[in-house]
């Protein structure tokens, strides 16, 4: 059976088992098994996986804005590993909350430099 990969997950959202949007899948990771074969790893989801798949000029941009906004660049993808995945459909579903994944580097340094510092974000849900 051929599955066309790209066309059934790229740039679909990725929603966490409570319903919370994570992203969307901006690139696909393999790896490949003890007997030679490629698999699906994880699928990756931020700035840096969007601009390393776009390539170029506006994929080097993109790079360079999510390296701005962290504390340690290169800012690395959020890697969702296959076994998190719980089925694709017309999104990505998870089978555990968002907050069971690493967080994102470029939403964590934003968290600190930005949103923490707005009077009231603590008492904001979430």
């Amino acid at each position: 059976m051929r599955i066309q990969l790209a066309k059934q997950v790229l740039d679909r959202q990725i929603i966490d088992v409570d319903g919370r949007l994570v992203g969307r899948v901006d690139d696909i990771e393999f790896a490949v098994d003890e007997e030679g074969y490629p698999y699906v790893e994880c699928l990756l989801t931020g700035q840096a996986a969007l601009g390393e798949r776009i390539g170029g000029r506006t994929g080097r941009l993109l790079k360079a804005v999510a390296d701005r906004f962290t504390d340690d660049p290169p800012a690395p993808p959020l890697r969702v590993l296959l076994t998190q995945v719980d089925r694709v459909d017309s999104v990505v579903r998870l089978r555990c909350p968002a907050a069971d994944l690493p967080p994102s580097p470029v939403e964590s340094w934003l968290r600190r430099h930005l949103i923490d510092r707005i009077p009231g974000a603590h008492r904001a849900s979430g």
